[in-house]
């Protein structure tokens, strides 16, 4: 329970101290730090995370999601291909999907031209990528559960007797 609870408090926001998680969760502070130590080292917790509105910040990111349709490698499937995608540093997630296509990736890139150029020389020469399909981001609305570029404003409308 203890784990659940402190995972799905960090997924919202990694900022707390480990004596605001002890206090919010009823457990001492050394409860929290060893479980955090538990949950990072078996892997459960990869990696803290800020989220960004690249918008506000006055830089120019391009995110696209590009769908790749990929012939499977005899007793390793999809991996590899995966892993050479993953393996460069524009891409920010890569996933196995069901559908037409066989792995959607993510990638952030300066502008169109470089996201064009890396689908052109990078992705769709890898060896067992049938094809791609590059869609661009043209608006972040939500982000890793993270309402972008809204205010937390009430937009409901008044209800008059």
């Amino acid at each position: 329970m203890l784990r659940k609870r402190l995972l799905e408090i960090l997924q919202d926001s990694d900022r707390y101290t480990p004596a605001q998680l002890a206090t919010m969760l009823g457990v001492t502070e050394e409860e929290i730090k060893s479980t955090l130590k538990e949950l990072e080292d078996s892997g459960v917790i990869i990696k803290y995370h800020a989220v960004i509105d690249w918008e506000k910040s006055g830089e120019e990111i391009v995110t696209a999601l590009i769908e790749v349709k990929v012939t499977p490698q005899r007793e390793v499937g999809f991996d590899d291909v995966a892993r050479r995608i993953y393996l460069f540093p524009e891409v920010r997630s890569v996933y196995l999907i069901s559908g037409d296509y066989d792995l959607s990736v993510v990638i952030e890139g300066k502008s169109m031209r470089d996201v064009a150029f890396f689908v052109a020389e990078k992705l769709a020469t890898i060896e067992h990528v049938q094809s791609t399909a590059t869609h661009f981001v043209l608006k972040k609305y939500k982000q890793n559960g993270v309402i972008i570029g809204a205010s937390e404003q009430n937009h409901r409308l008044e209800v008059s007797p």
